[in-house]
């Protein structure tokens, strides 16, 4: 976010303590106006936590949440200008698409003509302008899940939640609304703020992000930021999957598409580093390949390669056990920070 701007949501030393358990350890974030931000870490992270506390469902055991500059910390759900968006969705499904769409606007007290406009705009804009006047059950899963995007956009809050709204979704479709969502929130120009454990749908998808763990944030910045250049051990290991290698002192971690597999012997190119190794596991996913290697000085690597020809089973089991050669260039390392003792 741009410096001096006031933040949609500013977040000052919130904790949060349940039975004992450190829930939030003090976590500070600022998130600009129109940003589409996630919230990413295993459970337990206190990711959701944080979440319902900016939603008002959780009150913070100390710490402060300031919405657009102004003070809620204190503040009931009902007086703060955001909504949330559920992984199950909460639809009635009693109600026909446009009464769910309408419920919040009719909870409020806005005027049937004036409700009707803006359900009908919402659905507009999650692409369901003609499903109006059918049931939930008539609707798949990525529709439901449009629905309820529609609902919480039809109340026009300064900032979205949206709890893993995706999670019940198979991957294909999960996919496609991964770059839907993207869309409607450029679109609309509202802030976001998504929590996740999945670490593509994050990278998909943000701004920036805020990698959690243990009720403590461990990163935070661009997607490219936290992949290249992770702060330290827990990050490279949580977003997607990284190497990590300690060499003349220097612990450093490197990519697996940043890896080149050659025959032994190869020459090695100025500002490159090759070490051999044996390779114990091949597997094919389709687009890639994933090699684990043995490398002789006692490290194991995971490195992948893009299936640019077409492969044989048989070239596969070859492949399994042949002494190689693994490249990669220096300047594609990244060093990183030894774990506290």
């Amino acid at each position: 976010m741009e410096e001096g701007a006031v933040p949609a949501v500013d977040v000052k030393d919130v904790r949060k303590t349940f039975g004992g358990v450190e829930a939030l350890a003090g976590v500070d974030l600022r998130i600009g106006r129109g940003e589409f931000f996630t919230m990413l870490g295993p459970s337990g992270s206190g990711k959701t936590t944080l979440l319902r506390i900016i939603a008002g469902f959780v009150r913070a055991d100390a710490g402060q949440i300031l919405l657009n500059g102004v003070d809620v910390t204190r503040e009931p759900p009902y007086a703060r200008n955001v909504n949330t968006v559920f992984q199950d969705y909460a639809l009635f499904p009693h109600m026909t698409v446009h009464e769910n769409v309408e419920y919040g606007l009719r909870v409020k007290g806005i005027g049937r003509n004036q409700r009707r406009t803006r359900a009908q705009e919402a659905l507009a804009m999650v692409r369901l302008p003609d499903h109006g006047a059918r049931k939930p059950a008539q609707l798949s899963g990525g529709q439901r899940q449009r629905v309820a995007l529609a609902r919480a956009i039809a109340n026009e809050p300064e900032v979205l939640l949206l709890d893993e709204p995706l999670g019940a979704l198979d991957l294909k479709l999960r996919q496609e609304m991964q770059l839907e969502l993207k869309t409607i929130q450029r679109e609309i120009g509202i802030t976001f703020i998504f929590v996740t454990h999945d670490q593509e749908e994050a990278l998909t998808m943000s701004d920036r992000l805020a990698v959690m763990n243990n009720g403590r944030l461990e990163q935070l910045g661009t997607p490219i930021d936290v992949y290249e250049r992770p702060a330290n051990e827990f990050v490279a290991g949580f977003i997607g999957v990284s190497n990590l290698l300690e060499r003349n002192g220097r612990r450093f971690t490197i990519r697996p598409e940043k890896l080149s597999i050659e025959p032994i012997g190869t020459p090695v190119a100025p500002g490159h580093h090759a070490e051999p190794g044996r390779i114990t596991e091949v597997i094919y996913l389709g687009a890639i390949t994933r090699y684990s290697i043995q490398l002789d000085a006692g490290d194991s690597l995971i490195a992948i390669s893009q299936n640019l020809q077409p492969l044989t089973p048989e070239e596969l089991l070859e492949a399994r056990d042949r002494r190689v050669q693994v490249d990669w260039l220096e300047a594609q390392t990244f060093t990183i920070n030894a774990p506290p003792a």
